[in-house]
């Protein structure tokens, strides 16, 4: 089989070390089965569906987390602090991709009350995470379009690894080829709060791209790096996209006009995005991609968001950004309410339910589900190929060097 059945050993982050020795050692959450997160049910014709879809196609996740997070909240800060992640390989294997792009997270440098876009913080994520990977033979670091076909052939997983926003460079975009050099094939403009680059959707006032946001794209084009406008502004989305001699993406996110909030994304944004070739990652984090009409965050709402802008911008344009990771990703929130994007745009939104966990999708292990939706609502297997990976890698072919 080709993207079935990955070849996982029973590694686990780290074990080489010495618990309480080598490290500080926490007790983490479970990787499958941390709570009963519905599974899309369906018939022995459409299981068979589900397996050979997954086993004659590249899938691939815009957006999720591989790390697991502690059993107990109060630990989320000082685990962070530690700044050693431990990645769920167990739940990686079952989740059906055979390549994912993993967002480096800022909450490590905030634990440690230092600057979260500070180039150290970045260099020091990307190595904790090579040095483990180092260690098992199931994920790997992705450069090209050939690595992640390399996954699909021989049972493994890529890692792509995305910035989600520019880190403080100044004018020394030079540190910009040292990322590209360390892996780094996917960056935001900025990450919610506006930088030296351009405007955050969490500006008041989005002042657009500023000059050296303009170099900053030129250098990423020259690179092959994909550019992301996931948490940009909108004014700054659309010069980004306008500018940009390629395609560029919205990795996780989901459609203003089904949810009003800055985290969502506008029509014109959307539209703009698609007229240039670009592709847009459906999200899952927790009380984001919820609608009027689907208000309890569950994967219903997630794929009314789908559809929508499926219907929007057309089938070629649309592929799934989870942002999902294994533990207690509502709590995570709660603990980094005042750092994290989704929390500072709440103010104005319709009262919504909250949840304890977004149900049928999770976590990363529960992606499969997403083909499971499809399949049942009648998608054909040419349309689900396109949408779990077929237009990502596309894209990729097209920006990548």
């Amino acid at each position: 089989m080709m993207g079935a059945n990955k070849k996982y050993s029973g590694y686990t982050s780290w074990q080489f070390f010495e618990p309480g020795k080598d490290y500080k050692p926490f007790r983490l959450a479970r990787v499958l089965n941390r709570v009963p997160s519905t599974v899309i049910q369906l018939s022995k014709a459409e299981e068979e569906r589900v397996a050979e879809i997954i086993e004659k196609n590249i899938l691939i996740s815009f957006h999720d987390h591989a790390e697991i997070f502690p059993e107990d909240p109060k630990d989320f800060i000082e685990y962070e602090r530690v700044g050693r992640p431990f990645i769920g390989y167990e739940g990686l294997a079952k989740a059906g991709f055979d390549a994912f792009f993993d967002g480096l997270k800022n909450g490590i440098a905030l634990a440690r009350g230092h600057d979260p876009w500070s180039i150290d913080n970045v260099i020091w994520q990307i190595g904790m995470v090579q040095a483990d990977l180092d260690h098992q033979d199931l994920v790997f670091i992705g450069r090209k379009v050939e690595d992640i076909e390399k996954a699909f052939k021989e049972g493994k997983i890529a890692m792509i690894i995305h910035i989600e926003g520019a880190p403080h460079m100044g004018e020394e975009l030079e540190w910009l080829d040292v990322l590209y050099g360390l892996g780094v094939r996917c960056m935001g403009i900025a990450y919610s709060r506006g930088n030296e680059y351009g405007g955050g959707l969490a500006d008041k006032i989005d002042k657009g791209l500023t000059d050296l946001g303009y170099e900053l794209i030129d250098r990423m084009n020259k690179l092959g790096i994909l550019i992301d406008i996931a948490h940009a502004g909108d004014k700054t989305s659309l010069e980004v996209i306008e500018y940009s001699r390629y395609p560029v993406a919205i990795t996780h996110a989901g459609a203003r006009a089904l949810w009003p909030s800055r985290r969502m994304k506008p029509d014109e944004v959307i539209q703009a995005l698609a007229e240039r070739g670009g592709v847009f990652g459906v999200e899952a984090a927790p009380h984001t991609t919820i609608t009027k009409n689907n208000p309890r965050h569950s994967i219903e709402s997630i794929m009314e968001h789908f559809q929508y802008i499926e219907k929007l911008v057309g089938i070629d344009h649309v592929a799934f950004g989870p942002d999902t990771l294994f533990g207690d990703h509502v709590a995570l929130h709660k603990v980094f309410r005042d750092h994290l994007s989704i929390t500072r745009q709440e103010e104005d939104l319709p009262p919504y339910p909250r949840v304890e966990y977004v149900d049928g999708l999770e976590n990363p292990a529960e992606f499969v589900n997403i083909i499971r939706w499809l399949v049942k609502h009648g998608y054909s297997d040419q349309e689900i190929a396109k949408v779990v990976g077929g237009n990502i890698l596309n894209l990729l072919k097209r920006v990548w060097r």
